[in-house]
């Protein structure tokens, strides 16, 4: 994503307490997944038009991968398309939840609060 829209959403989750990782473009979000512990990450922050590959290509590719934790780890998509088929197609992609641009900070915690809640009665 841009830069300036990657240091606000971080120094939000940041000041919430969360640890942020940052990848270039989907290969890399992919990459980084399967790369670390299961477990590690809690949620995916994925833009969908991103460079090598999209986050669409990107969230299948995660949910179908092998991994333990490739079903239940949350994915949601930051973007500024916010129409309704870009939204199912995120859904239909694996995404749990679809944030709109640009990010306000209230927006984007009860967007979190939400998918957490609703990632925790999955379980």
């Amino acid at each position: 994503d841009h830069p300036i829209n990657y240091m606000v959403v971080e120094y939000m989750l940041k000041n919430a307490g969360a640890s942020v990782d940052r990848a270039e473009n989907g290969k890399e979000a992919i990459d980084r997944f399967l790369a670390s512990e299961p477990g590690h990450y809690d949620l995916i922050l994925m833009d969908i038009m991103m460079p090598v590959m999209s986050g669409y290509a990107a969230s299948a590719a995660i949910r179908a991968s092998d991994r333990p934790d490739s079903q239940t780890v949350a994915i949601a998509a930051m973007t500024a398309n916010a129409f309704s088929e870009d939204i199912q197609k995120s859904y239909a992609c694996g995404m749990n939840a679809h944030i709109s641009k640009p990010i306000e900070p209230e927006t984007l915690r009860e967007s979190l609060i939400q998918l957490f809640r609703t990632m925790e009665t999955m379980k």
